[in-house]
């Protein structure tokens, strides 16, 4: 499958630039694990709000997980985050991953961060992966990611799809992370189109609701629908599950994020509305940590993932993609001046 052949793409690029860059280098299932006291059992993960099952950020992290399993016959863990949890619950779960023997152990997304820095030093010979955020340590390795490039992308295919010239953007919590889909999608509309209007919606200071509720989501597209915006592109976690459905049902495009929502099973009955997806390859990234570690070579510092390596990017999936005048070679162009460096693309909002 062409997403599985991107993991394999994205760790060899990924470990071909850090060995030149960075020389030093409640369980949902278990896998095959063994007792307390084991060394190196395989790749654990530890998921972010709204778990595995959000057909998009988590649900990618665990095809990382699956791939790494069949290539390197990893044993693998993958646990679930707690309503309301601390970071004392979060360094508590790292730590009992790292106690039992997994090597790598990956917290999915930067609510980790604390509990990282705590539970690295603890375990030195462990080696570590966060998603989204940096933690300093030998044994850490900091996955980041060029979301705003990607969301560029969707802003051009958002600006050449729509006959409204006006369009929506729904993000799961404002903070710096989501603000850089944000930057990334406004400037892509406009350096497409001048004069289409942007309604950019947040649903929650909280995590746990902005990224975990569809009745959010679905709210907040219904607003920019019923508004005149017929494009939608939402970086919100299990909440977008709500802005897709929104937009479908009223047969309007929108754009998912993380995974390629067009295939995801759980959204099939939308996937002809779909237009395309902003790829957060978080999977990606999981492989290239676990094969670093099993290659004897474990990634540390900061890894950053973008358009070079196949990182991001945009799918095309839905056949829509390539029938829509002018919008596939719009994207292509886009993503060859953002790679070339005759883009730059911003990562924080203009306003």
């Amino acid at each position: 499958m062409r997403r599985i052949s991107r993991l394999t793409q994205i760790a060899v690029g990924v470990t071909g630039l850090a060995l030149a860059a960075t020389a030093c280098g409640g369980t949902s299932s278990e896998k095959n694990s063994g007792g307390e006291g084991k060394s190196d059992l395989g790749l654990a993960i530890a998921y972010d709000v709204g778990g595995r099952g959000d057909q998009s950020f988590n649900d990618s992290a665990y095809e990382g997980l699956v791939k790494s399993e069949k290539e390197f016959g990893y044993k693998t863990a993958d646990q679930e985050p707690k309503d309301g949890e601390s970071d004392d619950d979060k360094a508590q779960r790292l730590s009992n991953l790292a106690k039992a023997g997994y090597n790598p152990v990956v917290g999915i997304g930067y609510a980790y961060g604390p509990a990282m820095t705590e539970v690295s030093k603890k375990f030195p010979k462990t080696t570590f992966g966060i998603v989204d955020s940096v933690v300093e340590g030998k044994n850490v390795a900091s996955l980041v990611f060029a979301e705003n490039e990607s969301s560029y992308l969707a802003g051009v295919a958002a600006a050449k799809a729509t006959k409204t010239n006006h369009v929506g953007f729904v993000g799961g919590v404002d903070n710096e992370l989501i603000n850089k889909f944000q930057a990334g999608f406004e400037q892509g509309v406009a350096d497409t189109k001048k004069g289409i209007k942007v309604d950019v919606q947040y649903l929650d200071e909280d995590p746990a609701k902005g990224f975990a509720s569809p009745d959010l989501g679905e709210a907040a597209a219904g607003k920019q629908l019923e508004d005149g915006a017929d494009v939608l592109y939402h970086a919100a976690g299990l909440s977008g599950q709500g802005v897709i459905k929104a937009a479908a049902e009223q047969k309007k495009w929108v754009i998912g994020v993380d995974s390629d929502q067009y295939k995801q099973q759980s959204l099939a009955k939308y996937k002809d509305y779909i237009l395309t997806s902003a790829l957060k390859e978080v999977g990606g990234s999981v492989y290239a940590l676990a094969k670093s570690v099993k290659d004897g070579k474990p990634l540390s510092g900061v890894q950053t993932f973008d358009l070079k390596v196949d990182g991001v990017g945009a799918s095309e999936s839905n056949p829509k993609f390539q029938e829509i005048a002018g919008l596939a070679d719009a994207v292509a162009k886009a993503k060859k001046g953002i790679i070339d460096g005759t883009i730059k693309v911003d990562t924080k909002p203009k306003k």
